[in-house]
């Protein structure tokens, strides 16, 4: 079992795909480490060698902000907006989507599941 930044990699997938269950690491990224280690992307996490893991490994803490650092990072830009009451600030304050979305229609997972019943409200008479 390798361990890289603090997550460790499933021992049966493929190295390109494992390197991205590690936060801020995607496909990009993981492919470039990976050719710049010269391990092949084809190579499964058990079958790696302890001297290819430490170049991966030095690789990516090298020259990548991973894990808890970049949360940290993300966390505090949020926090920024927020402080200056910018725009996308009150946004995210009022759990809002930030990036120009609609919020008409749409954008449940953000607003919540709370469906209205769709119509214009008038009642409609039955003749009896």
């Amino acid at each position: 079992m390798a361990r890289i930044a603090g997550v460790t990699l499933l021992n049966n997938k493929r190295v390109v795909i494992a390197l991205t269950y590690i936060y801020g690491v995607g496909l990009p990224t993981a492919k470039k480490v990976l050719a710049a280690a010269k391990v092949s992307e084809d190579i499964r996490v058990k079958d790696l060698t302890e001297a290819q893991v430490n170049d991966i490994r030095t690789l990516l803490e090298k020259g990548h902000k991973l894990e808890g650092d970049l949360r940290r990072d993300v966390l505090g830009n949020i926090k920024r907006l927020k402080d200056i009451g910018s725009y996308r600030g009150v946004r995210h304050t009022r759990r809002l989507p930030v990036r120009g979305q609609r919020t008409r229609t749409n954008s449940r997972s953000v607003r919540g599941n709370v469906r209205k019943t769709m119509g214009s409200g008038k009642r409609v008479l039955t003749k009896t």
